[in-house]
């Protein structure tokens, strides 16, 4: 009797794992532009572009990198990035933004030209997916964390059936 109490009281530890571990998704760093980081870009629309390609959600980090001296962050109102409005409050490199609740964010470069040139980006971050939702894919995020998920599934699955077989 007392090897059944053991295994049912295991199940119930996976099965609290397996629920624990897929519902849980790790913060992701986003370098602002990938490899071109905060510049002025090739084109007008590169950074939109760039960030039609994510699903930002709340607790990701975006990382704002530039040669010191050659540019600034601000955050700004949507009035002031449609009309790259120059404000006097602006942060210096490297910049690590973490978005403090869901919502449109709004950044431009303060420096001469640089904002109508293209540098400026705008964003909307959502919440995090629910539990047994699947994480939206980025480009960016790492497999590392499944791998790790499908390591430890198997690991506490093994258990249970030695445990389950008496072995």
């Amino acid at each position: 009797m007392g090897s059944r109490t053991g295994l049912i009281g295991w199940f119930g530890i996976v099965v609290a794992a397996i629920i624990l571990l897929r519902g849980a998704t790790a913060a992701t760093v986003y370098e602002v532009g990938d490899s071109v980081g905060w510049t002025v870009p090739p084109n007008t629309s590169y950074y939109s572009t760039w960030a039609s390609t994510k699903t930002f959600f709340l607790g990701d980090k975006l990382s704002f990198n530039w040669t010191t001296g050659t540019h600034t962050v601000a955050e700004v109102s949507k009035d002031e990035y449609d009309n790259c409005t120059k404000v006097s409050s602006y942060i210096g490199s490297p910049v690590i933004f973490t978005p403090p609740s869901t919502g449109s964010y709004y950044f431009i470069c303060t420096v001469d030209d640089h904002c109508t040139r293209g540098q400026k980006l705008a964003f909307t971050v959502v919440s995090t997916p629910t539990v047994g939702s699947p994480p939206a894919e980025s480009p960016t995020s790492s497999s590392a964390s499944s791998l790790s998920v499908g390591a430890l599934f198997a690991v506490l699955s093994t258990s249970v059936i030695y445990l389950f077989l008496g072995f």
